[in-house]
């Protein structure tokens, strides 16, 4: 009888041994039911073993191992090792919550229905048998022998395919994408791309990566596609991940119509279950020949991989922020390295830490420092002084001139604020009193839904309707306290009521295919002014627009939180790089308070390089990332005394280990935003010179944690943190 070691989703750092008759190496990585407790769970099979420190009369046999389903590849399998150890999670946990939903539940995959078939070679030895009186049958054969025939196309031939596929005349394939026979028209390269391939394509082959630094527009997109068609050509597969569900379908609209013939699939969180696991199990079996994806496509197993894309790679929304808290550009790169393979970074605002990399030559710098259509220049950028031309309403005089200038001229506009809702707050305008959520340490934010309103809590999702008086004093004058961007369009409205206005947000872009629609309503010009937050910042086209207004940036610069400032330059960076893209010149107009801050001189001169010194000269000075390395142990209880008193415990647990280790351990604090759905949140900070010093202690200091009394709250660590 074989042992087996499995990994299953529990919060232990350990693997599980169970008997499993006929087992063998074949088994490792496969997936398998197993008794655990009074119930059975899902776990794979990552190890055999010859022995076990369990008696052999107390271990339990292996329900069932799933052998209809091929197992999870090594490579695989090493990158989940690499996540689970530097993110210093549990393997089993960080395994599970890389597979499908429908893997993890106890009831097999349904046999996955065809999408497509083609004929085999038995189907194209038999069409000549055919009886020529057979009419629907030879219009079957001659259509499958144009090509793959979608399911959704098969009409009448249903019955006939499934008999076929019966008999082994046909068999299951992917649809093939519906774009163009040919593929789209390459552009002329500028002299700054043609000079970035040429690098990339000089370089020895195996593992190099590259940074794309490419101002907005300069044709960063142009790069990666013609890296991705020197890998398809070559046989090997790309990945391209894009920091936003809505940029997935612009780009895979673009890829598909440079590449028509490649097998194409898109992986992100609003694709269904049963979908999910369809892509994951053409990605698994080799039928797929680029895939596109947001942060969790990073693991996708792909046994062919030539080429990883990771766009917008400063992007926050690479990190996981619950359960494996892992950056998928991160992970990107370690898999690159581990395959040999080239990696390409893109970004118009990198990252400090892989800003840093490149100049101490760790990455390889790609310099695009020009758009890509010759007429279309950088836009101008004006600071309007909001001391001197107070806003109105959030409106500066000046910037309502600008708006009506566009207008007049046909041109769109996009005003940018990100904070969605009506107004951040309602306050009382006799005490001062702002309504608070009950349940978080935070305002609640005043929404409004038709003719009504109501308070929702952006945290923790409570939804309650406007007090009538104050709480505090009885005065019934309540008023909206700040500008959201529903309260911007109502004031565009009125302003101009000629204006076609529309605001994407959360709140209006969440349905499936609203963006899209959204976006094809502003280029088709059925939009005069754009009112919206950060999701119209992040590589979208919109040719006609020549006017960005940015309003209550100033907010980012007074955060206590030290990557507020890099954060907020490449969010104006991105916004600024909407303007002028077409041939008409742009115009960015700041409304700022602070027109001095040598962040916006920075922004004007559209100088990163500057802004960068700057930033990492601070960073050195109050070493911070990325001249050091962090982990966050995080706690939550009822209390924030509990919370607290838990990471006093494990910090006296982890001093002499920090001392040996080189590692700085901090005083638990609050966390910046104390209280979340009533459960109160604090934080220790470790802090090492080196990575290698901070992994060193983390493994066994965890171990120590794990064993101090923790009943009543929950803590996680978090390497790498980017939120506090």
């Amino acid at each position: 009888m074989s042992i087996v070691r499995v990994a299953l989703d529990v919060p232990l750092p350990k693997l599980f041994d169970y008997l499993a008759e006929g087992a063998g190496r074949a088994d490792i990585g496969r997936r398998v039911i197993v008794p655990f407790g009074q119930r059975r769970q899902v776990g794979l099979i990552v190890e055999l073993a010859q022995a076990s420190e369990v008696p052999a009369a107390q271990l339990k046999a292996v329900i069932a191992i799933d052998r209809d389903l091929p197992p999870m590849p090594a490579e695989w399998l090493k990158l989940a090792r690499f996540a689970a150890t530097y993110y210093q999670h549990p393997l089993g946990a960080t395994l599970l919550s890389l597979l499908p939903p429908a893997l993890k539940r106890l009831r097999p995959p349904r046999a996955e229905a065809p999408t497509a078939y083609v004929l085999t070679a038995a189907g194209l030895a038999h069409i000549p048998e055919i009886n020529p009186r057979a009419k629907a049958q030879r219009q079957l054969a001659e259509r499958l022998q144009q090509g793959p025939l979608p399911v959704s196309e098969a009409g009448p031939w249903r019955g006939q395919l499934r008999l076929w596929h019966r008999t082994g005349w046909v068999e299951a394939a992917e649809t093939m994408p519906a774009s163009p026979a040919t593929p789209s028209a390459k552009p002329e390269l500028t002299p700054d791309q043609a000079a970035a391939l040429a690098a990339v394509r000089a370089a020895p082959a195996g593992f190099a990566a590259w940074l794309l630094h490419g101002v907005t527009g300069s044709g960063k997109t142009e790069v990666y596609l013609r890296l991705i068609e020197e890998a398809l050509a070559a046989g090997r597969q790309a990945l391209v991940l894009v920091p936003e569900i809505h940029l997935t379908p612009q780009t895979e609209a673009a890829f598909r119509n440079r590449f028509p013939s490649a097998r194409q699939i898109s992986l992100h969180s609003g694709l269904a279950d049963g979908e999910r696991l369809r892509v994951w199990r053409a990605c698994l079996d080799g039928r797929v020949d680029l895939v596109l994806g947001t942060r969790l496509a990073v693991f996708t197993p792909l046994n062919r991989l030539g080429l990883i894309v990771v766009d917008e790679e400063h992007d926050a929304s690479y990190k996981q922020q619950e359960g494996l808290r892992y950056s998928a550009r991160d992970v990107a790169v370690w898999r690159a390295r581990q395959l040999d393979i080239p990696i390409v970074l893109g970004s118009a605002t990198p990252a400090l830490e892989t800003w840093r990399n490149a100049a101490r030559g760790r990455y390889r710098r790609l310099e695009l420092s020009a758009r890509a259509h010759a007429e279309a220049v950088l836009p101008a950028v004006k600071l309007i002084d909001t001391r001197v031309d107070r806003p109105r309403l959030g409106l500066s005089a000046s910037l309502i001139r600008a708006l009506q200038d566009r207008l007049a001229r046909g041109e769109q506009s996009l005003l940018f604020i990100n904070r969605r809702g009506y107004a951040p707050t309602l306050y009382c305008n006799a005490c001062g009193y702002v309504v608070p959520c009950p349940r978080c340490s935070a305002h609640q934010v005043l929404h409004r839904k038709g003719e009504k309103f109501e308070l929702r809590c952006h945290h923790c999702g409570l939804l309650t309707r406007p007090p009538e008086v104050c709480p505090d004093c009885g005065s019934p004058d309540l008023r909206p306290a700040g500008q959201g961007t529903q309260r911007l369009e109502e004031t565009l409205a009125t302003q101009f009521p000629e204006a076609r206005i529309l605001r994407i947000d959360r709140d209006t872009a969440s349905r499936r295919g609203a963006f899209a629609a959204m976006r094809e309503a502003v280029n088709a010009r059925a939009v005069d002014i754009l009112v919206g937050t950060q999701i119209v910042t992040k590589g979208h086209d919109f040719p006609h627009l020549t006017l960005v207004g940015v309003l209550g940036a100033d907010q980012a610069l007074l955060s206590p939180d030290f990557r507020a400032t890099e954060r907020l330059f490449a969010q104006l960076m991105q916004v600024a790089g909407r303007a002028g893209r077409a041939g008409r010149p742009g115009e960015v107009l700041v409304q700022t308070g602070y027109p001095g801050h040598p962040l916006y001189r920075a922004l004007q001169a559209h100088d990163f390089a500057r802004f960068a010194a700057q930033m990492l000269k601070e960073r050195r000075e109050m070493e911070f990332p990325p001249f050091s390395h962090q982990a966050l142990l995080r706690a939550e209880a009822e209390r924030i005394d509990v919370a607290l008193a838990f990471l006093d415990k494990a910090k006296q647990a982890g001093l002499a280990l920090a001392r040996q280790h080189g590692v700085s351990l901090f005083d638990p604090t609050p966390a910046l935003l104390a209280r979340v759905a009533r459960r109160e949140r604090a934080q220790l900070l470790v802090q090492a010179g080196s990575r290698g010093h901070l992994q060193d202690f983390l493994g066994p200091w965890l171990e120590a944690v794990r064993g101090l009394p923790a009943r009543t709250l929950k803590w996680s660590i978090d390497v790498d943190p980017l939120d506090f």
